[in-house]
């Protein structure tokens, strides 16, 4: 049976509310619910964060008993499991409700089938509406369960001419104000902010989440291969912050240390994406150098690119935005698409994807 235009209009409606936890709902999936009694809405809920209530049970307890014999459109199939709070499939079962459709399927595998605890219960359930937009909202959830690794955004503030830094590192500020605060609203929604050492001493970053409105601060990571952080680092203050070296030494540092080598005795960045990963890191956002930049393309680490161009020229002995070997053919070149381009004040933003 094909979705109608309301099944269409109600899935939007829970995808708008699925969205009010952008910032918050990490490592949890942003999830949004609507019940509807024929064409009127009788329940709305989100999910805000860990250990909170799932939107399903916040959408049952706005439409008390009107829940029984309701539609129930859900951005992300209800959950299966007994975790922090009880599962969403039963709790949609126990108020009775006689149809239930979700934008897409969950892909955690402690999680999943709860369409068929509901379809096995006599509840109509119905799935695939608004698909790609749900993938979207929840685009390093779906990473993290089905990759192992988060998603990696790469953002990049640059010249017209590809310049991000002068000779010596200095890149604050590039671009203007409009396009900085454009950043923190990236920086927020991630579940942690990466960077590396030589950014740390170039710029001196504090990688936390300012001029947005949010409850929590994204885990800060510093990718250090000698263990060279200075004690009194920005990036330390208050805790909260990981680095990843290659080589171990006895240091008392305010964070934790992680020795994740390759064979060179530098960071192994797959290996790093995936430690990242067990620490419920679902988006990953990037702000370092041209160095570490370039490493995380060639070892394919990034997944999307996040670019600020400012109308100004560096020059050429400025640095640029990714450090990778010479090509020798123009058939080597990293293809992209780009997704969105939008003017942020005097700036431009591209996002593109590989």
């Amino acid at each position: 049976m094909p979705f109608t235009a309301f099944d269409r209009a109600m899935m939007a409606r829970a995808l708008e509310l699925a969205g009010k936890g952008l910032y918050t709902a990490t490592p949890n999936p942003r999830v949004g619910c609507v019940l509807t009694q024929g064409e009127k809405v009788v329940g709305e809920g989100w999910h805000e964060k860990t250990g909170a209530p799932h939107a399903e049970a916040n959408a049952l307890a706005a439409a008390g008993a009107a829940a029984k014999g309701a539609t129930a459109y859900v951005s992300l199939e209800p959950c299966n499991h007994q975790g922090r709070t009880p599962p969403c499939s039963q709790a949609l079962i126990n108020a009775g409700i006689k149809r239930a459709v979700a934008a897409i399927r969950d892909p955690n595998p402690q999680a999943a089938l709860g369409g068929e605890a509901l379809a096995a219960a006599g509840v109509l359930f119905e799935h695939g509406l608004m698909e790609e937009e749900a993938r979207e909202l929840n685009i390093g959830f779906f990473s993290r369960m089905t990759r192992g690794r988060p998603w990696v955004r790469m953002k990049i503030a640059a010249t017209l001419d590809g310049r991000t830094a002068l000779q010596y590192g200095k890149s604050q500020w590039i671009t203007g104000a409009e396009a900085r605060r454009d950043g923190h609203r990236w920086r927020a929604r991630a579940c942690a902010i990466l960077t590396g050492i030589g950014t740390v001493k170039a710029d001196d970053p504090r990688l936390t989440v300012r001029d947005v409105e949010t409850s929590r601060q994204p885990l800060r990571a510093v990718v250090d291969s000698r263990l060279e952080i200075a004690d009194g680092a920005k990036v330390l203050d208050g805790g909260g912050t990981v680095i990843f070296c290659g080589v171990q030494k006895r240091r008392d540092l305010k964070a934790e240390v992680l020795q994740v080598s390759n064979q060179e005795g530098k960071v192994d960045l797959p290996r790093m994406l995936k430690e990242l990963a067990k620490r419920g890191v679902n988006e990953l956002h990037v702000e370092a150098g041209f160095r570490l930049n370039g490493s995380l393309v060639r070892e394919g680490c990034v997944d999307e690119f996040l670019i600020y161009l400012n109308p100004s020229l560096l020059g050429d002995e400025a640095q640029g935005m990714v450090s990778i070997p010479g090509l020798s053919s123009l058939d080597q070149k990293i293809k992209m698409k780009i997704r969105s381009i939008d003017r942020i004040g005097d700036d431009i933003r591209i996002l593109a994807r590989t």
